[in-house]
């Protein structure tokens, strides 16, 4: 069966722009009160979405030792957690080893392997959308920006030049906080609307059973 197509870079640039979260809404605790409240906000929430971050690697041999920042969203505030920090490691030890909350992000193979090293925890709870995706007929990496396009009809901008920033550094950039805080905020977005898309998309065929071999005399 053909797998559909998501929207491509070119499609998504001819819808309006996803509105991004303002400075205002994007957190990134690094005091007791701070931590405190954060702690507060994101245990409470049924669902966030969810992202990480890491410093890139340049050559094999360079150790990854991220991931370096936990990103977590609702849909209308983000937290960056940033992993040197005892305080946001434990935080994101306890909402991603929760049960009681959901975290939806996109492509988080390589999170399941690393978080659990890196945080000490098991991760629960955890829903890739890339997986949601595929099991409606798309590739197995629709990745947040087409699933913007496809869900909610704007076109979500993603910077190269950020992406491959140093997500390690103790102070993060006010262009390194927009783009964290926006992917795991997108994420939490095409969650809410997913039950109204997935009631619109027309039932996928069923692939019929293979017929068992006949027996070799």
């Amino acid at each position: 069966m053909p797998r559909l197509h998501a929207p491509s870079k070119e499609d998504s640039r001819l819808l309006p722009a996803f509105p991004a979260l303002p400075e205002r809404c994007i957190h990134v605790p690094a005091t007791d009160a701070e931590f405190a409240a954060a702690r507060a906000a994101l245990m409470a929430a049924p669902v966030l979405g969810f992202d990480t971050e890491s410093k890139p690697l340049f050559h094999a041999q360079q150790t990854d030792t991220g991931p370096h920042l936990v990103q977590l969203a609702t849909c209308g505030e983000a937290w960056l957690l940033q992993l040197h920090h005892a305080q946001a490691r434990q935080l994101a030890a306890d909402v991603l080893a929760s049960e009681a909350i959901r975290k939806a992000g996109f492509g988080l193979d390589h999170d399941r392997r690393a978080l659990p090293a890196r945080l000490g925890v098991a991760l629960h709870n955890v829903i890739d959308l890339d997986r949601v995706f595929k099991g409606h007929g798309y590739a197995s990496s629709v990745g947040v920006r087409a699933a913007v396009a496809l869900v909610l009809g704007r076109n979500f901008h993603k910077s190269k030049k950020i992406s491959t920033s140093n997500w390690a550094a103790q102070q993060l950039s006010t262009a390194q906080r927009h783009y964290a805080a926006n992917d795991a905020h997108g994420a939490a977005m095409v969650h809410a609307a997913l039950p109204a898309w997935e009631r619109r998309q027309p039932a996928q065929p069923q692939r019929p059973a293979r017929r068992p071999r006949a027996a070799q005399a």
